[in-house]
């Protein structure tokens, strides 16, 4: 056998490397830390560094393995818990379709313009990202709060007699959310609608189909992939939102976020803290499940 093919069988192949590489990124970065954290909620508070007792011992020869349920069985029975997931779920999808509803028209405007304008446009979509969203989130204090920019308005114009209470409400909340993840439900929308193809339009036109009626029945349906990406961009991130509630929010503003704040570093209880944070997980998973396979049909179909 010569050095080369000695080489060939030991060294992995080019698309092994390519496939393994991004595996490997996962694995580092999403599943180990995952596994930690698992490890974490199936362990019980202690007054110690880090302020958990370990789920396994060996001594003696012999290896015991000790997995508390008690933090898990807690999370069904407290209201509390049930509550900050419900009202994470709402938070997450009630912006996302605020997002949509806002994002769809400013993606289709954008793709409808030059080239040009369309550079101009996607680089103010993105240039309040470039900045850190606690200095967003502390400028959206001063715009609501009662006497913010946006009270100050109202109140020269003569709509209101009195400031309105937006600061520290769940309205507060739902402004902070849409403002900071509109970007990620604009841009895939954008990628999608800019390679339509505009005979499919001009000939439902000729054919006497209104502007709307090409809109709802061509537009629409070829821009699902986007609205699914975006949607998702959106949902998942927003599920787990802290700094927008801890600052926008009120004492009403319940999510899960929020609650994992609170147990990792005000109670110090890591494992329940761990085992809202798998849970969370869990629940995100399902979105991405139905995704994948949204995706799957669709290449079967296109096959």
């Amino acid at each position: 056998m010569t050095l080369n093919q000695r080489l060939t069988r030991v060294l992995p192949s080019g698309r092994k490397l390519v496939i393994g590489i991004p595996f490997l990124w996962l694995f580092l970065f999403f599943m180990l830390p995952f596994f930690l954290v698992m490890k974490i909620s199936f362990s019980e508070a202690a007054l110690a560094i880090p302020p958990y007792t370990e789920i396994y011992s060996y001594a003696e020869q012999k290896f015991q393995l000790l997995l508390n349920l008690g933090n898990y069985a807690m999370l069904a029975g407290d209201e509390l818990y049930l509550s900050a997931y419900l009202g994470s779920l709402k938070v997450a999808l009630l912006s996302t379709l605020m997002c949509l509803a806002v994002g769809f028209p400013m993606a289709y405007a954008i793709s409808k313009t030059g080239k040009d304008a369309q550079n101009v446009l996607l680089l103010l979509i993105m240039m309040p990202t470039w900045t850190a969203i606690l200095i967003r989130v502390y400028a959206w204090m001063g715009i609501l709060s009662n006497n913010g920019l946006l009270n100050a308005f109202l109140l020269w114009t003569g709509l209101i007699s009195q400031p309105i209470e937006i600061l520290n409400t769940n309205t507060a909340v739902y402004i902070g959310v849409v403002y900071a993840y509109l970007p990620f439900m604009v841009l895939p929308l954008y990628a999608n609608l800019v390679k339509h193809d505009q005979s499919l339009l001009e000939a439902a036109s000729d054919l006497g189909s209104s502007n709307f009626n090409n809109f709802w029945k061509i537009t629409v349906p070829l821009a699902k992939n986007g609205i699914i990406a975006g949607c998702m961009l959106v949902f998942i991130p927003v599920v787990g939102e802290f700094v927008i509630p801890e600052l926008l929010g009120g004492p009403e503003t319940l999510m899960i976020g929020r609650v994992l704040w609170q147990e990792f570093f005000n109670n110090r209880d890591w494992p329940v803290a761990s085992a809202l944070a798998v849970v969370m997980l869990a629940i995100l998973i399902i979105p991405i499940l139905l995704f994948n396979r949204s995706q799957a049909k669709e290449m079967e179909a296109r096959a």
